[in-house]
Parts: structure tokens; sequence; C-alpha cells
């Protein structure tokens, strides 16, 4: 067995605010796996690596995949505990080879195109008459949940936001999530969440930052909305840390990134861990291109979960690639007829 992996930087087709800045592009790296003897036949994997999210987006990178790459072509395990993204992409291309290299990588009857996932609608940071826009745009086009980001603009204005958004559409009709990325002090989140509660604000994710988790702790606790982790559960590869964690903190949700949490073997044991101390989950896209995204929603969909799914739909990026996603009012479903061909591949800048 033999492995390969290719550089590539996916380019925004808007300039996007997130909590770590306004995004123009993201890197990411693709990696195949193939038997020397047929390097046609291979299977695909996508390494999403997020600069300022990732701990292992570090010049070390480039290292743990030439490593990878030996270690493969030897019959060797790599340590891969500190590289979600790396464990993202090898499993995906593993999958794949192994299910004939079609970009099968969890067949269903979402992949027969029989089932669909319902996704929220994700609200981009912007100034408040775009973020009032695009959440109409999103109501518009048949979503029944939407997620929020908040703190790019100040607190009082995101109120009116949230209150413009309720006197429109009550919580009956509409779910909405928010994420404040660690944005809450503890001067200020009890009241700011009390505030968001009374709005009918469905959950929070992360109102403050990681790494303060007795002080996450207190707010589960005591906030009238329930709080899910999300950067909270980033770097933490142990069963018994993980452990540690939900026990300690007592989330309602978790929030789950293959790429930023142990890909999907370490998302699942994050899901049975949580699932037995009655801790709720979805699943949530990390800017992946369509190859991750593909295999994340076949993943998701094996789940057999029915609350709103995170994923993205591929449609941030000038270059992206094909995918037999596709995506009908708040409904990701998948294409069964719709054929990728590995030649879209070719023009990669494969490293062997």
């Amino acid at each position: 067995m033999r492995l390969a992996y290719a550089p590539y930087i996916l380019k925004f087709k808007n300039p996007s605010g997130t909590s770590r800045g306004v995004l123009t592009e993201k890197p990411t790296f693709f990696i195949k796996v193939f038997e020397e003897n047929n390097p046609s036949e291979f299977g695909i994997g996508e390494c999403s690596v997020f600069p300022g999210l990732s701990p292992e987006a570090d010049g070390n990178y480039g290292y743990k995949l030439i490593e990878l790459l030996a270690n493969i072509a030897l019959g060797k395990e790599t340590d891969l505990s500190a590289y979600s993204s790396i464990k993202f992409g090898l499993e995906q291309a593993f999958r794949d080879f192994a299910g004939g290299c079609r970009h099968i990588y969890f067949p269903s009857a979402f992949t027969g195109g029989k089932e669909s996932i319902e996704i929220n609608g994700l609200i981009w940071m912007g100034d408040f008459d775009q973020m009032i826009e695009r959440i109409d745009e999103k109501v518009s086009c048949g979503f029944h949940c939407i997620k929020i980001k908040i703190g790019a603009i100040d607190w009082k204005r995101e109120v009116e936001l949230i209150e413009y958004v309720r006197r429109k559409y009550s919580d009956r009709s509409l779910e909405i999530r928010v994420d404040a990325n660690g944005g809450f002090s503890m001067d200020n989140a009890l009241p700011r969440l009390k505030r968001l509660a009374d709005l009918g604000v469905h959950s929070i994710e992360q109102p403050i930052r990681a790494g303060e988790p007795e002080l996450m702790a207190f707010l589960c606790q005591v906030s009238p909305l329930k709080i899910a982790l999300d950067e909270s559960l980033i770097g933490i590869s142990s069963r018994s840390d993980k452990e540690f964690l939900l026990d300690q903190v007592k989330p309602a949700y978790v929030i789950l990134k293959p790429s930023l949490c142990g890909g999907f073997s370490g998302a699942e044991e994050w899901i049975r861990l949580a699932e037995e101390r009655g801790i709720g989950w979805w699943v949530t896209s990390a800017l992946e291109s369509n190859v991750g995204l593909n295999a994340l929603a076949q993943w998701t969909a094996t789940l057999n979960t029915k609350m709103p799914q995170g994923l993205g739909t591929g449609a941030l990026f000038l270059n992206n690639f094909e995918c037999p996603l596709k995506l009908e009012a708040d409904k990701l479903s998948y294409d069964a007829s719709k054929k990728i061909e590995d030649s879209i591949y070719s023009q990669l800048d494969w490293r062997y």
C-alpha cells in the first residue's frame, strides 16, 4: 500500500467572517492510498486543517504527512493522536479504497438516494443589515433552524438582531442556535445567557473560551440557556480525558467536528460517552472542501439523529470539486446518479 498527499488552497467566493477573522482562503490537504502496481485506482480523503483552530496547524504538519507517507509504504503505524485532521483524511481514504474507490465511504439509504439530512442554515458574521438579509434568505429557502455566529457586532445590536428574528418567526417555526466562539466573559455571560433564553434561543455554543472547564461547569449548572461545547473538545484524545471533561462540565450538548476531534473514530467515541451521560450532540463541518464534506455527510447519515446538523453545502469556495451532494430547502441529499470522475484530481500537486 502506498500514500500520496497534495496541498491545496480553497478560495472563498466572498470574504467570510469568522471568530478567527475574515477569511479569503483556507489551506487543506488531500491524500490518496493505492496499490503500487495500480496507481489509477485510489481511495481519496481530505485532511481539513484549520489554522488558528487546529492545534496541529504548525510548521510540523508537512513533516507529519511525510512520516505518514513513509510509514504506509513500510506497513508501520503512525501516531496521529495529535493530528485530528490527518486522521480524518486517512480514515476517508482507507474507507474509500476498501469500498472500491467509488467515493462511497459509508453506504446507507442516504448514499442510495433514499434519505436526506436536515441541516441548519449558517448565518455568517457581518454587519446588522447583512445578517438580517442572510437570515430572511435562509428562511425563505425553507430552513427551520438557523445558527447565528455572534461577536461581529456589538452585543446590543446582536440582541436587536435576534429580537427582529423573533418578531418575524416564532420559536415553533424557527429554531435559533447561536455560537459565541468563546466571546463572552464571566462578567457578562450570565445576563447575556438569560437574555438569549428569554428570546427563545435553542442553545449557545462555547459562550466562554476553551481551557476554563471549572468556569464552564459553573455556567452549565446555572445557565437558563442550554450550553454546547465546541472548541473545548479540541485536542482531547484519550477516553479518560473525554470522560473527565464531560463529567466535570456536564454540558447540554457537544458539537462534533471530526477534523478537529479525532477523525470519525474519535467523534464516535465522543458520541458514545455523551449518550451514556444523557448529553445531546450534533455534527458540524469545518470548512472542508466537497471531498471531506461528502464523506462527512455520509458518516452523519449513519448516526440515526433527528436533530438538524451543522453541515455546510460546499457553496463557499470558487475552486471546489464535483460532489453528489445536493440541497433542497433544508434537506441535504445524495444524488446517486452523479459520478465523480477521478480525473478531476489529476491536476493536484501530488507528493509521493
